[in-house]
């Protein structure tokens, strides 16, 4: 699947990008039909030490999807991010069914 990542305000490492690709393409084991996604990796400027944020946003027939998590890793937030990505994908393919 093709996504596009944003380090926003700073450059993010080859090993951090590989584990977001292999991550999001996980998700076409829930469904066949997406048709992209965005990831937007942000540090946030707060002395806590949950700064890092990952935004991760998937295109569907019809529907975008979103998820947004704050954690003290990237691979944290990401993994965060995938569970609930996943719980939506199924709501919809349920709602696709009419279940």
């Amino acid at each position: 699947m093709k996504i596009r990542v944003q380090s926003i305000h700073f450059d993010a490492d080859s090993r951090l990008l590989q584990f977001i690709q292999e991550k999001v393409d996980k998700l076409l084991q829930f469904y066949d039909h997406i048709i992209g996604g965005e990831v937007f990796l942000k540090i946030d400027k707060s002395s806590d030490n949950k700064n890092k944020i990952v935004q991760i946003k998937i295109q569907l027939p019809g529907n975008d999807i979103l998820a947004k998590e704050q954690c003290k890793t990237f691979e944290e937030a990401t993994d965060l991010c995938m569970e609930t990505l996943s719980r939506q994908i199924k709501r919809h393919k349920e709602k696709e069914r009419g279940v």
